[in-house]
C-alpha cells in the first residue's frame, strides 16, 4: 500500500475486458492504489501481458492470491460467477464489494451481504450509504437513462426501445458472434423481446412509477464495432418537445455524466467516455429518447468507478474525466 489515505483497491476477474478497463481507470485515479488484480490462469503475468494498451502504464502483475489488505473489491466475474465466488470466499466484513455481473442486481444477498442497485442517476443517496453495490448491466443503464425522467413524474407508457451494441459487450472469450470474420459488415438481433436487462429495468421503473405495468419491447442488436450502445426508444406522450427537454434537463442538471442534447448525437462522442448524451424528438403522438454510452465505461467499469467514488465520499467524477476521440 503506497498511500495510507487513498482507497486500497483489490481487482477479482482482472483478465476480462471490463477488469482490464477496471485497471486503466484505478492506475491513474488521483485517490485509489491498486492492492492487487487476481486471475488464477494469468497468475505471474505482467498485466501487460493480457491488456496491451497497459504497456508502458504499469509493471504489475496479476496474482494468484487474496488479500483482506484492502477497502473496497471489484468482482469482475461472469454472470452466475460473482455469486459463487462470494459463497466460497471469506470477504472481511469492512471491505465494500462492487459487483459487475447481474448477479445481485434484483436484491439477492449472499452470506448476510445485501447490495444496492448502482445507478447514480436513479439514488445516489442510497449508494452513498451502501455496503456493497451491484453495478448496472450496459444495456440496462443506457435505457433507464432514457426513461427515468419520465417514470418519475408518472408519465410511463407502454415502451418500444431498440438497442446496438459493440462485440465488446459479449465479453473476451471467442463466440461465433463475436469472431471478427462474423461481426464485421454484419447486424443481427438476439433475445428479441426476452433481454435479461428488461428484469432489472422493470424493477427500477417500478420504484419510481409503481402503477407502471405496461410492456417493455425490447429488440437488442448486434453491431459491427467494438466500442458504445445506442438506444433509441418511443412511447405515447402528450408532453411537447419543449416540455419533454425541459422534464430531462432539469431531472440531470446535479447529475454530472448525464447530458441532454439539443443537437442530433453521435455514438463517437462517448466512446472512452462516463457519459451517457440523451435526445429527444417528438413525432405527431410519439416521444423518442436516444441514449448512447460507452459499454465498458459508463455500461461497466466506469460506472463502477463512479459508484467507488460515491461510497468513499469522493469527488464523484474523480479518475473518470475523459474525453472522446471523434476523428
Amino acid at each position: 500500500m503506497a498511500n495510507d489515505k487513498k482507497v486500497r483497491a483489490g481487482i477479482v476477474g482482472g483478465a476480462g475486458y471490463t477488469g482490464g478497463e477496471m485497471i486503466r481507470l484505478l492506475i491513474h485515479h488521483p485517490d485509489v492504489t491498486i492492492s492487487f488484480v487476481h486471475s488464477r490462469s494469468n497468475a505471474g503475468n505482467p498485466l501487460y501481458a493480457v491488456h496491451a494498451d497497459l504497456l508502458g502504464e504499469t509493471d504489475a502483475t496479476f496474482t494468484a492470491d487474496l488479500s483482506d489488505d484492502i477497502d473496497v473489491l471489484f468482482l469482475c466475474l461472469g454472470h452466475g460467477e460473482s455469486g459463487k465466488f462470494l459463497e466460497t470466499t471469506a470477504i472481511a466484513p469492512h471491505i465494500k464489494v462492487i459487483d459487475l455481473s447481474q448477479d445481485f442486481r434484483l436484491g439477492e444477498s449472499v452470506n448476510g451481504r445485501s447490495f444496492v442497485y448502482g445507478l447514480p442517476e436513479m439514488q445516489r443517496e442510497q449508494i452513498v450509504a451502501a455496503q456493497n453495490i451491484a453495478n448496472p448491466g450496459c444495456f440496462a443503464t443506457a435505457i433507464q437513462l432514457g426513461l427515468l425522467p419520465l417514470a418519475q413524474a408518472g408519465l410511463l407508457t407502454e415502451v418500444h426501445t431498440t438497442g446496438i451494441t459493440g462485440s465488446t459487450g459479449a465479453g473476451q472469450s471467442l463466440q461465433a458472434t463475436s469472431h471478427f470474420t462474423w461481426r464485421a459488415s454484419n447486424i443481427s438481433t438476439y433475445k428479441v423481446l426476452t433481454h435479461q436487462h428488461l428484469k432489472e429495468i422493470r424493477r427500477n421503473l417500478q420504484l419510481l412509477q409503481p402503477g407502471f405495468s405496461a410492456d417493455i419491447n425490447f429488440v437488442p442488436v448486434r453491431g459491427d464495432f467494438p466500442r458504445g450502445i445506442w438506444v433509441t426508444s418511443y412511447l405515447q406522450s402528450d408532453l411537447s418537445l419543449e416540455a419533454a427537454v425541459q422534464l430531462y434537463k432539469t431531472y440531470y442538471a446535479g447529475h454530472p455524466f448525464t447530458h441532454v442534447s439539443d443537437k442530433q448525437i453521435d455514438l463517437k462522442q462517448v466512446v472512452n467516455t462516463n457519459k451517457c448524451l440523451v435526445q429527444l424528438e417528438k413525432v405527431k403522438d410519439k416521444l423518442i429518447i436516444h441514449t448512447i454510452e460507452d459499454n465498458l465505461l459508463k455500461g461497466a467499469s466506469g460506472q463502477a468507478v463512479q459508484n467507488m467514488n460515491l461510497l468513499f465520499g469522493l469527488e464523484e467524477t474523480a479518475g473518470l474525466k475523459l474525453k472522446s476521440i471523434v476523428f
